[in-house]
């Protein structure tokens, strides 16, 4: 008898033409078009567990999912398969083999996420990234990010009506880098609610333009209220960009 062997899939993805990660009815997902392609190869069906959701229109430059398989495969052979039944928008990088335990999901220590900003038009960025007239004071941005280190309840900054037993997460970076022409916002934390990352972008930049005060954040955090915070951004300029696991998870 074979034995299963659990598989992790670094991939990537443009999220444009897909309604987000998770598989949903009469919708076109990253999820179901990677287990469609992976069916394929192995000629059996196979289901996958991604890392966490993105929504509709957002991209992942880094994407960690895991499937099992009984089959015994060459793996460098795999990825040149898998990437030619797969659609342009859609790429695996890697394959590991890891402990039968190994969960996505659950064993995730930390994700980080980029959201990007241009303030020019562009037609090679357009969908990549949120086109932004107005010139914010990143200083000021930097400043009112700073709350968010020093709050653990999210729910200002949540999706209303979300599945979730708490909105607690442990933040542990999140700062404003300015490029020529653009602007990236870099976050990282354990979890990350619905819609969260594009909630905080939105507030902060009614800081950066004068909407907001610096020392209003804390007070929006505290309030657990959706209302009290900013007009959530385009998906487009937003990126899942980085998983981190533990290394003892690895078999090789």
């Amino acid at each position: 008898m074979i034995e299963t062997r659990r598989y992790f899939l670094e991939l990537s993805y443009k999220g444009t033409q897909f309604h987000g990660w998770q598989i949903q009815k009469n919708a076109y997902t990253v999820q179901e078009c990677l287990e469609s392609a992976l069916s394929t190869y192995f000629k059996t069906p196979v289901s996958v567990m991604g890392s966490g959701r993105t929504d509709t229109g957002v991209h992942a430059s880094m994407q960690v999912c895991h499937f099992d398989s009984d089959q015994i495969f060459d793996r460098e052979k795999f990825l040149k398969a898998i990437n030619a039944i797969l659609p342009k928008d859609i790429s695996i990088h890697t394959i590991r083999n890891v402990k039968p335990s190994a969960h996505a999901r659950f064993h995730a220590l930390e994700r980080s996420y980029v959201y990007r900003i241009i303030f020019r038009k562009s037609p090679f960025l357009d969908e990549l990234a949120w086109q932004y007239f107005f010139d914010p004071d990143v200083d000021k941005m930097n400043l009112a990010a700073k709350a968010l280190l020093r709050h653990e309840d999210f729910e200002s900054f949540s999706k209303v009506h979300t599945a979730v037993n708490h909105f607690r997460c442990q933040i542990k970076y999140a700062r404003w880098e300015q490029k020529e022409g653009e602007l990236l916002f870099h976050i990282t934390a354990n979890r990350f609610l619905r819609g969260m990352v594009r909630t905080i972008v939105g507030t902060l930049l009614d800081v950066g333009l004068g909407r907001k005060g610096v020392d209003e954040m804390d007070l929006i955090i505290e309030s657990r209220n959706r209302l009290k915070a900013g007009k959530a951004s385009p998906a487009k300029g937003l990126f899942l960009s980085r998983i981190e696991y533990p290394k003892d998870i690895y078999l090789d």
